[in-house]
């Protein structure tokens, strides 16, 4: 066991990546992403520099975001799921995403199964997904980000992996904000970070573009989520980690 402060430095000390290629191979990228607005945290510069590269990522959003704001009436679940989505694209545009490269499992927001038939549906779309975009590395949440579908789409990885042959990495979200205190089972951190300093105005800009969790648009739950400063502030600096699993 060891302290999540410990844990975050070590991410912080890892080694820069000499280029892209070093983390993803030659091959085509998939990202995952628990919601829509992860991906663009967890991996903005990744998408947007294999994009500059001329190899376009395949990002596969997995939960509808329909949790964010639960007693909103202006925006009702079937509403706020068509919101998110076009914020999704709107984002993954920014960095430079064609618009054939997201997909939407659209699975309960809050409720990604961990197992059952609906995870196992999940982990067949993934798998053809891989398939058809030859996928080389599966980009996941990290294992210990605490929040419930992070840890079923982790789990989700593992398995679309052994079934496909593509190599697997981890990104941390909310294991950015574990408590420095807080022990975790970490026995050991390797993999990159990413230097993207050339697209930190190309990520700001997909982050803003997930106008329901940063801003007030969604206004008639006041109990809805919100990113704030001090989360985002995780995401806006010139590297991206990604973990070997």
């Amino acid at each position: 066991m060891r302290r999540a402060a410990d844990v975050h430095a070590a991410m912080r000390a890892l080694p820069i990546a000499p280029d892209l290629d070093t983390i993803t191979g030659t091959r085509t990228a998939m990202i995952l992403a628990p919601h829509p607005d992860d991906e663009s945290l967890g991996c903005g510069g990744l998408i947007a520099e294999a994009c500059a590269r001329g190899r376009p990522p395949a990002v596969v959003i997995v939960s509808d975001g329909t949790g964010s704001h639960p007693l909103s009436r202006d925006y009702p679940p079937w509403r706020l799921r068509g919101l998110r989505e076009a914020e999704a694209r709107r984002a993954v545009a920014e960095l430079g995403l064609p618009p054939a490269r997201i997909a939407f499992l659209g699975l309960r927001d809050t409720a990604v199964p961990r197992r059952g038939l609906g995870f196992e549906l999940a982990i067949d779309r993934l798998v053809r997904t891989i398939r058809r975009h030859d996928c080389g590395t599966i980009f996941a949440p990290w294992v210990h980000d605490p929040h419930g579908d992070h840890v079923a789409t982790h789990l989700m990885a593992p398995r679309a992996a052994a079934e496909s042959g593509a190599t697997l990495f981890s990104y941390p979200v909310w294991g950015w904000t574990l408590a420095p205190g807080a022990m975790i089972d970490c026995p050991a951190i390797s993999g990159w970070r990413l230097d993207i300093s050339a697209h930190m105005d190309a990520k700001a800009r997909a982050i803003k573009a997930h106008e329901s969790q940063v801003s007030g648009i969604v206004e008639d739950d006041p109990s809805g989520f919100r990113l704030s400063e001090d989360v985002l502030s995780h995401f806006l600096g010139h590297t991206e980690v990604f973990l070997r699993q």
